[in-house]
Protein backbone atom coordinates (compact mmCIF):
# COMPACT_ATOMS: atom_id res chain seq x y z
CA UNK A 1 0.00 0.00 0.00
CA UNK A 2 3.13 2.71 0.62
CA UNK A 3 4.04 2.16 -2.59
CA UNK A 4 0.70 2.65 -4.32
CA UNK A 5 0.37 5.88 -2.39
CA UNK A 6 4.04 6.78 -2.85
CA UNK A 7 3.42 5.96 -6.65
CA UNK A 8 0.10 8.15 -7.07
CA UNK A 9 2.03 10.64 -5.42
CA UNK A 10 4.46 11.22 -8.14
CA UNK A 11 1.61 10.38 -10.96
CA UNK A 12 0.41 13.58 -9.92
CA UNK A 13 3.44 15.47 -10.83
CA UNK A 14 3.86 13.88 -13.85
CA UNK A 15 0.12 15.35 -14.78
CA UNK A 16 1.38 19.06 -13.36
CA UNK A 17 4.72 18.57 -15.78
CA UNK A 18 2.27 17.74 -18.69
CA UNK A 19 -0.22 20.72 -17.79
CA UNK A 20 3.20 23.06 -17.34
CA UNK A 21 4.19 21.63 -21.10
CA UNK A 22 1.52 22.21 -22.87
CA UNK A 23 0.92 25.87 -20.85
CA UNK A 24 5.01 26.39 -22.59
CA UNK A 25 3.91 25.23 -26.21
CA UNK A 26 0.85 27.88 -26.42
CA UNK A 27 3.04 30.19 -24.50
CA UNK A 28 6.31 30.13 -26.76
CA UNK A 29 4.62 29.38 -30.21
CA UNK A 30 4.51 33.37 -30.61
CA UNK A 31 8.21 33.58 -29.63
CA UNK A 32 9.60 31.13 -32.23
CA UNK A 33 7.69 32.38 -34.28
CA UNK A 34 8.06 36.29 -33.99
CA UNK A 35 10.17 37.26 -37.10
CA UNK A 36 7.66 36.08 -39.28
CA UNK A 37 4.61 36.92 -37.35
CA UNK A 38 6.03 40.64 -37.40
CA UNK A 39 5.93 40.27 -41.42
CA UNK A 40 3.21 38.75 -41.91
CA UNK A 41 1.34 41.33 -39.73
CA UNK A 42 3.57 44.49 -40.05
CA UNK A 43 4.49 44.54 -36.30
CA UNK A 44 7.55 46.50 -35.51
CA UNK A 45 9.37 45.90 -32.03
CA UNK A 46 7.74 47.84 -30.13
CA UNK A 47 4.44 46.15 -31.30
CA UNK A 48 5.62 42.99 -30.50
CA UNK A 49 6.72 44.29 -26.86
CA UNK A 50 2.97 45.46 -26.68
CA UNK A 51 1.95 41.42 -27.60
CA UNK A 52 4.40 40.90 -24.10
CA UNK A 53 3.23 43.43 -22.44
CA UNK A 54 -0.46 42.49 -22.75
CA UNK A 55 -0.04 39.07 -21.72
CA UNK A 56 2.06 39.84 -19.08
CA UNK A 57 -0.52 42.40 -17.42
CA UNK A 58 -3.40 39.45 -18.39
CA UNK A 59 -1.29 37.09 -16.26
CA UNK A 60 -1.14 39.59 -13.46
CA UNK A 61 -4.77 39.54 -13.06
CA UNK A 62 -5.74 36.24 -13.39
CA UNK A 63 -3.21 35.13 -11.42
CA UNK A 64 -4.60 36.94 -8.54
CA UNK A 65 -8.54 35.65 -9.55
CA UNK A 66 -7.32 32.45 -9.86
CA UNK A 67 -5.18 32.19 -6.74
CA UNK A 68 -8.82 33.09 -5.39
CA UNK A 69 -10.89 30.42 -7.02
CA UNK A 70 -8.55 27.70 -6.53
CA UNK A 71 -8.72 28.44 -2.49
CA UNK A 72 -12.23 28.70 -2.24
CA UNK A 73 -13.34 25.72 -5.12
CA UNK A 74 -11.71 22.20 -5.59
CA UNK A 75 -8.20 22.52 -8.03
CA UNK A 76 -9.87 19.33 -9.51
CA UNK A 77 -12.52 21.82 -11.47
CA UNK A 78 -10.71 24.79 -11.70
CA UNK A 79 -7.50 23.32 -13.09
CA UNK A 80 -8.70 21.37 -16.40
CA UNK A 81 -11.18 24.25 -16.92
CA UNK A 82 -7.98 26.76 -16.90
CA UNK A 83 -6.29 24.33 -19.64
CA UNK A 84 -9.25 24.54 -21.66
CA UNK A 85 -9.22 28.17 -21.78
CA UNK A 86 -6.04 28.54 -22.71
CA UNK A 87 -5.84 26.17 -25.15
CA UNK A 88 -8.50 27.91 -27.09
CA UNK A 89 -7.34 30.95 -26.90
CA UNK A 90 -4.27 29.47 -28.27
CA UNK A 91 -6.01 27.86 -31.30
CA UNK A 92 -7.92 31.33 -31.79
CA UNK A 93 -4.35 32.75 -32.08
CA UNK A 94 -3.96 30.88 -35.12
CA UNK A 95 -6.73 32.78 -36.69
CA UNK A 96 -5.59 36.87 -36.56
CA UNK A 97 -5.79 39.03 -39.43
CA UNK A 98 -4.20 42.00 -37.32
CA UNK A 99 -1.87 42.68 -34.54
CA UNK A 100 -5.54 44.01 -32.77
CA UNK A 101 -7.00 40.48 -33.05
CA UNK A 102 -3.49 38.61 -32.00
CA UNK A 103 -3.41 41.24 -28.98
CA UNK A 104 -7.50 39.88 -27.88
CA UNK A 105 -5.58 36.03 -28.23
CA UNK A 106 -2.47 37.25 -26.37
CA UNK A 107 -4.54 38.79 -23.37
CA UNK A 108 -7.13 35.44 -23.17
CA UNK A 109 -4.08 33.34 -22.99
CA UNK A 110 -2.15 35.38 -20.39
CA UNK A 111 -5.36 35.48 -18.40
CA UNK A 112 -5.67 31.49 -18.44
CA UNK A 113 -2.60 30.71 -18.13
CA UNK A 114 -2.14 32.23 -15.43
CA UNK A 115 -3.95 29.83 -13.72
CA UNK A 116 -1.31 27.02 -13.69
CA UNK A 117 1.34 27.88 -11.08
CA UNK A 118 -1.79 28.42 -8.23
CA UNK A 119 -3.34 25.11 -9.07
CA UNK A 120 -0.24 23.57 -9.58
CA UNK A 121 1.68 24.67 -6.31
CA UNK A 122 -2.22 23.70 -4.62
CA UNK A 123 -1.36 19.99 -6.19
CA UNK A 124 1.98 19.43 -4.42
CA UNK A 125 0.93 20.93 -1.39
CA UNK A 126 -1.75 18.78 -1.03
CA UNK A 127 -0.25 15.10 -2.01
CA UNK A 128 3.48 16.00 -1.30
CA UNK A 129 5.27 16.20 2.33
CA UNK A 130 7.55 19.24 2.86
CA UNK A 131 10.73 17.71 2.10
CA UNK A 132 8.95 16.83 -1.01
CA UNK A 133 7.98 19.50 -2.27
CA UNK A 134 10.92 20.89 -4.39
CA UNK A 135 11.42 17.68 -5.78
CA UNK A 136 7.82 17.89 -6.65
CA UNK A 137 8.26 21.47 -7.98
CA UNK A 138 11.05 20.45 -9.84
CA UNK A 139 9.04 17.99 -11.44
CA UNK A 140 6.27 20.55 -12.47
CA UNK A 141 8.44 23.10 -13.75
CA UNK A 142 10.63 21.25 -15.49
CA UNK A 143 7.52 20.84 -17.86
CA UNK A 144 8.15 24.56 -19.33
CA UNK A 145 11.73 23.08 -20.74
CA UNK A 146 9.53 19.68 -21.63
CA UNK A 147 6.91 22.36 -23.50
CA UNK A 148 9.85 24.36 -25.02
CA UNK A 149 12.15 21.67 -26.41
CA UNK A 150 8.98 19.78 -28.53
CA UNK A 151 7.80 22.48 -29.45
CA UNK A 152 10.67 23.14 -32.35
CA UNK A 153 10.23 19.44 -33.11
CA UNK A 154 5.98 20.74 -34.33
CA UNK A 155 7.92 23.47 -35.98
CA UNK A 156 10.20 21.57 -37.99
CA UNK A 157 7.39 19.95 -38.91
CA UNK A 158 4.58 22.37 -39.62
CA UNK A 159 6.37 25.26 -40.19
CA UNK A 160 7.56 25.99 -43.78
CA UNK A 161 9.64 29.05 -44.19
CA UNK A 162 8.92 31.45 -46.83
CA UNK A 163 5.31 29.81 -47.52
CA UNK A 164 2.55 32.63 -46.50
CA UNK A 165 0.89 32.10 -43.44
CA UNK A 166 2.77 29.32 -42.41
CA UNK A 167 3.25 30.22 -38.53
CA UNK A 168 -0.78 30.01 -38.12
CA UNK A 169 -0.99 25.98 -38.20
CA UNK A 170 1.19 25.60 -34.82
CA UNK A 171 -0.99 27.46 -33.05
CA UNK A 172 -3.94 25.44 -33.73
CA UNK A 173 -1.89 22.17 -33.14
CA UNK A 174 -0.61 23.11 -30.49
CA UNK A 175 -3.61 24.41 -28.67
CA UNK A 176 -6.00 21.51 -29.35
CA UNK A 177 -2.99 19.39 -27.38
CA UNK A 178 -4.68 20.73 -24.08
CA UNK A 179 -7.48 18.57 -24.65
CA UNK A 180 -5.87 15.46 -24.10
CA UNK A 181 -4.67 16.78 -21.01
CA UNK A 182 -7.68 17.27 -19.57
CA UNK A 183 -9.10 13.31 -20.48
CA UNK A 184 -6.23 12.29 -18.12
CA UNK A 185 -6.75 14.60 -15.29
CA UNK A 186 -10.24 13.65 -15.17
CA UNK A 187 -9.97 10.15 -16.01
CA UNK A 188 -7.51 9.15 -13.24
CA UNK A 189 -8.19 11.54 -10.94
CA UNK A 190 -10.87 12.19 -7.87
CA UNK A 191 -11.76 15.29 -6.12
CA UNK A 192 -11.45 13.29 -2.75
CA UNK A 193 -7.68 12.84 -3.85
CA UNK A 194 -6.78 16.68 -3.82
CA UNK A 195 -8.83 17.76 -0.41
CA UNK A 196 -6.32 18.22 2.04
CA UNK A 197 -2.19 18.66 2.68
CA UNK A 198 -0.44 15.51 2.38
CA UNK A 199 1.53 13.81 5.28
CA UNK A 200 4.04 10.54 4.05
CA UNK A 201 4.34 8.20 6.73
CA UNK A 202 8.38 8.40 6.63
CA UNK A 203 8.23 11.98 6.40
CA UNK A 204 6.39 13.85 9.11
CA UNK A 205 5.14 17.05 8.38
CA UNK A 206 5.75 19.86 10.79
CA UNK A 207 2.82 22.51 11.89
CA UNK A 208 3.70 25.97 10.16
CA UNK A 209 5.07 27.96 13.34
CA UNK A 210 2.81 30.78 14.07
CA UNK A 211 5.04 33.87 13.31
CA UNK A 212 4.63 37.78 14.01
CA UNK A 213 3.11 40.45 11.77
CA UNK A 214 6.22 42.29 11.42
CA UNK A 215 8.29 38.60 10.23
CA UNK A 216 5.09 37.75 7.95
CA UNK A 217 5.41 41.15 6.22
CA UNK A 218 9.31 41.13 5.76
CA UNK A 219 8.39 37.27 4.56
CA UNK A 220 6.21 38.04 1.71
CA UNK A 221 8.07 41.19 0.68
CA UNK A 222 11.68 38.89 0.36
CA UNK A 223 9.01 36.87 -1.85
CA UNK A 224 7.46 39.37 -3.81
CA UNK A 225 11.52 40.46 -4.44
CA UNK A 226 12.29 36.79 -5.38
CA UNK A 227 9.27 36.07 -7.61
CA UNK A 228 10.58 39.16 -10.00
CA UNK A 229 14.19 38.60 -9.82
CA UNK A 230 13.92 35.01 -10.39
CA UNK A 231 11.55 35.41 -13.24
CA UNK A 232 13.61 38.51 -14.85
CA UNK A 233 16.19 36.23 -16.72
CA UNK A 234 13.69 33.48 -18.21
CA UNK A 235 11.21 35.85 -19.55
CA UNK A 236 13.78 37.92 -21.38
CA UNK A 237 15.76 34.91 -22.82
CA UNK A 238 12.18 33.64 -23.73
CA UNK A 239 10.68 36.53 -25.47
CA UNK A 240 13.82 38.24 -27.04
CA UNK A 241 16.59 35.32 -27.11
CA UNK A 242 15.19 34.07 -31.00
CA UNK A 243 15.12 37.57 -32.53
CA UNK A 244 18.59 38.03 -30.83
CA UNK A 245 19.66 35.11 -32.38
CA UNK A 246 18.29 36.28 -35.79
CA UNK A 247 19.25 39.52 -35.56
CA UNK A 248 22.60 39.79 -34.19
CA UNK A 249 24.07 36.36 -35.06
CA UNK A 250 22.24 35.58 -38.50
CA UNK A 251 20.39 32.47 -37.29
CA UNK A 252 17.35 31.03 -39.47
CA UNK A 253 14.26 29.55 -38.15
CA UNK A 254 15.75 26.12 -38.51
CA UNK A 255 18.92 26.89 -36.76
CA UNK A 256 17.25 28.87 -33.61
CA UNK A 257 14.59 26.11 -33.24
CA UNK A 258 17.16 23.47 -33.22
CA UNK A 259 19.38 26.04 -30.89
CA UNK A 260 16.42 26.61 -28.43
CA UNK A 261 15.84 22.47 -28.16
CA UNK A 262 19.25 22.39 -26.74
CA UNK A 263 18.73 25.22 -24.57
CA UNK A 264 15.32 24.13 -23.21
CA UNK A 265 17.01 20.53 -22.63
CA UNK A 266 19.48 22.29 -20.60
CA UNK A 267 17.02 24.27 -18.95
CA UNK A 268 14.94 20.74 -18.12
CA UNK A 269 17.87 19.54 -16.28
CA UNK A 270 18.41 22.39 -14.46
CA UNK A 271 14.96 21.98 -12.52
CA UNK A 272 15.71 18.46 -12.06
CA UNK A 273 19.01 18.73 -10.23
CA UNK A 274 17.64 21.91 -8.10
CA UNK A 275 15.02 19.47 -6.49
CA UNK A 276 17.10 16.61 -6.40
CA UNK A 277 19.81 18.02 -4.80
CA UNK A 278 17.58 20.19 -2.20
CA UNK A 279 16.16 16.96 -1.12
CA UNK A 280 19.47 15.57 -0.90
CA UNK A 281 21.50 18.13 0.95
CA UNK A 282 18.23 18.36 3.02
CA UNK A 283 18.31 14.35 4.18
CA UNK A 284 22.03 14.23 4.02
CA UNK A 285 23.43 17.32 5.55
CA UNK A 286 21.49 20.96 6.41
CA UNK A 287 18.09 21.85 7.31
CA UNK A 288 15.25 22.21 4.62
CA UNK A 289 15.29 26.14 4.72
CA UNK A 290 19.12 26.42 4.42
CA UNK A 291 19.42 23.43 1.56
CA UNK A 292 17.30 25.54 -0.41
CA UNK A 293 18.93 28.48 -0.34
CA UNK A 294 22.36 27.12 -1.07
CA UNK A 295 20.75 25.66 -4.20
CA UNK A 296 19.10 28.52 -4.98
CA UNK A 297 22.50 30.54 -4.70
CA UNK A 298 24.76 28.03 -6.85
CA UNK A 299 21.71 28.05 -9.84
CA UNK A 300 21.65 32.23 -10.06
CA UNK A 301 25.51 32.20 -9.82
CA UNK A 302 24.78 30.16 -13.48
CA UNK A 303 22.38 32.57 -14.33
CA UNK A 304 24.48 35.68 -14.05
CA UNK A 305 26.35 34.35 -17.27
CA UNK A 306 23.56 35.58 -18.92
CA UNK A 307 25.62 39.33 -18.17
CA UNK A 308 28.09 37.70 -21.01
CA UNK A 309 25.78 36.69 -23.68
CA UNK A 310 26.23 40.26 -25.65
CA UNK A 311 29.65 40.25 -25.29
CA UNK A 312 30.38 36.68 -26.91
CA UNK A 313 30.07 34.79 -30.39
CA UNK A 314 30.53 31.51 -31.93
CA UNK A 315 31.03 28.26 -29.51
CA UNK A 316 31.47 30.59 -26.84
CA UNK A 317 28.08 32.25 -26.95
CA UNK A 318 26.47 29.02 -27.67
CA UNK A 319 28.10 26.83 -24.28
CA UNK A 320 27.60 30.48 -22.05
CA UNK A 321 23.66 30.66 -23.61
CA UNK A 322 23.45 26.83 -22.78
CA UNK A 323 24.25 27.56 -19.04
CA UNK A 324 22.14 30.09 -18.62
CA UNK A 325 18.79 28.05 -19.50
CA UNK A 326 20.38 25.40 -16.99
CA UNK A 327 20.91 27.95 -14.21
CA UNK A 328 17.70 29.90 -15.13
CA UNK A 329 14.55 27.33 -15.07
CA UNK A 330 16.88 25.75 -11.70
CA UNK A 331 16.32 28.33 -9.39
CA UNK A 332 12.42 28.25 -9.71
CA UNK A 333 11.67 24.93 -7.68
CA UNK A 334 13.17 26.75 -4.30
CA UNK A 335 10.85 30.06 -5.05
CA UNK A 336 7.98 27.82 -4.51
CA UNK A 337 8.79 25.64 -1.98
CA UNK A 338 9.94 28.97 0.32
CA UNK A 339 6.10 30.32 -0.54
CA UNK A 340 4.63 26.82 0.08
CA UNK A 341 6.23 27.65 3.92
CA UNK A 342 4.47 30.59 4.50
CA UNK A 343 0.96 29.46 4.10
CA UNK A 344 -0.79 25.74 3.74
CA UNK A 345 -4.66 27.25 3.69
CA UNK A 346 -3.96 30.12 1.46
CA UNK A 347 -1.77 28.39 -1.23
CA UNK A 348 -3.72 29.68 -4.05
CA UNK A 349 -4.09 33.78 -3.03
CA UNK A 350 -0.46 34.01 -1.70
CA UNK A 351 0.78 32.24 -5.24
CA UNK A 352 -1.81 34.36 -6.85
CA UNK A 353 -0.71 37.58 -5.45
CA UNK A 354 2.85 36.87 -5.61
CA UNK A 355 2.23 35.72 -9.78
CA UNK A 356 0.11 39.19 -10.42
CA UNK A 357 3.27 41.65 -8.64
CA UNK A 358 5.62 39.36 -10.82
CA UNK A 359 3.74 39.69 -13.82
CA UNK A 360 2.98 43.99 -13.17
CA UNK A 361 6.60 44.32 -12.94
CA UNK A 362 7.48 42.03 -15.94
CA UNK A 363 4.93 43.60 -18.18
CA UNK A 364 7.14 46.98 -17.70
CA UNK A 365 10.27 45.20 -18.65
CA UNK A 366 8.64 43.80 -21.67
CA UNK A 367 8.06 47.21 -22.73
CA UNK A 368 11.45 48.98 -21.70
CA UNK A 369 12.97 46.17 -23.24
CA UNK A 370 11.22 46.34 -26.32
CA UNK A 371 11.65 50.09 -26.38
CA UNK A 372 15.60 49.81 -25.35
CA UNK A 373 15.71 47.60 -28.36
CA UNK A 374 14.09 49.80 -31.04
CA UNK A 375 16.12 53.25 -29.66
CA UNK A 376 19.85 51.28 -29.67
CA UNK A 377 19.07 47.39 -32.02
CA UNK A 378 21.25 46.46 -28.91
CA UNK A 379 20.37 43.63 -26.06
CA UNK A 380 23.33 44.55 -23.80
CA UNK A 381 21.46 45.79 -20.75
CA UNK A 382 18.43 43.73 -20.79
CA UNK A 383 20.67 40.55 -20.63
CA UNK A 384 23.24 42.32 -18.02
CA UNK A 385 20.10 42.81 -15.83
CA UNK A 386 18.64 40.07 -16.19
CA UNK A 387 21.46 37.89 -15.71
CA UNK A 388 22.18 39.55 -12.02
CA UNK A 389 19.02 39.57 -10.93
CA UNK A 390 18.44 36.30 -8.86
CA UNK A 391 21.44 37.13 -7.04
CA UNK A 392 18.97 40.19 -5.82
CA UNK A 393 16.40 38.08 -5.28
CA UNK A 394 19.00 35.91 -3.39
CA UNK A 395 20.12 38.74 -0.75
CA UNK A 396 15.96 39.87 -0.32
CA UNK A 397 15.54 36.23 0.81
CA UNK A 398 19.04 36.11 3.42
CA UNK A 399 18.00 39.22 4.99
CA UNK A 400 14.29 39.65 4.98
CA UNK A 401 13.13 35.82 5.90
CA UNK A 402 14.18 35.70 9.50
CA UNK A 403 14.47 32.34 11.51
CA UNK A 404 13.53 29.44 9.35
CA UNK A 405 12.05 27.62 12.31
CA UNK A 406 13.46 24.07 10.85
CA UNK A 407 12.36 22.30 13.86
CA UNK A 408 11.84 18.79 14.43
CA UNK A 409 8.36 17.39 13.58
CA UNK A 410 5.78 16.37 15.84
CA UNK A 411 3.82 13.37 15.26
CA UNK A 412 0.71 14.15 12.46
CA UNK A 413 -1.22 10.81 11.42
CA UNK A 414 -0.36 10.14 7.71
CA UNK A 415 -3.25 9.89 4.95
CA UNK A 416 -5.08 6.92 4.14
CA UNK A 417 -4.38 5.78 0.14
CA UNK A 418 -6.09 7.50 -2.46
CA UNK A 419 -9.78 6.98 -2.40
CA UNK A 420 -10.06 5.68 0.37
CA UNK A 421 -12.62 6.51 3.28
CA UNK A 422 -10.11 7.65 5.59
CA UNK A 423 -9.74 11.15 6.93
CA UNK A 424 -6.52 12.89 8.71
CA UNK A 425 -5.60 15.61 10.19
CA UNK A 426 -3.60 18.38 8.05
CA UNK A 427 -0.92 20.60 9.50
CA UNK A 428 -2.19 24.10 10.76
CA UNK A 429 -2.30 26.93 8.94
CA UNK A 430 0.31 30.27 10.16
CA UNK A 431 -1.16 32.19 12.78
CA UNK A 432 -0.46 35.96 12.92
CA UNK A 433 0.06 36.98 16.50
CA UNK A 434 -1.21 39.79 17.45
Amino acid sequence: MKNIRSNWRWWVCGLLLLATMVNYMDRLTLNLLAKHINSDLGLTPEGYAALEWGFALAFALGAIFFGFLVDRFSVFWVYPLAVIGWSAAGILSGFAQSFEQLFVCRVLLGLAESANWPCALRTTQRVLSREERSMGNSILQSGTAVGSILLPVVLQVLFREGESGAWRAPFVIVGAAGVFWVVLWWGTLRKADLEAPAVHETSLEPQLPSISTNLYIRRFAALVILVITTNMTWHCLRAWGPLFLQQRHDFTQDSVNKFFMGYYAFSDVGAILAGALTLWISKQFLPVHASRLLVYLGFALVTSLAAWIPFLNGTNLIIVFLLVGFGSLGVFPNYYSFTQDLTQRHQGKLTGTLSALCWVALAGWQWSIGEYVKQTTSYTMPFIVSGLAPLVGFVGIVVLWGPPGDAKPHMVRPPSPPHSEGAFHPASDFAVQK
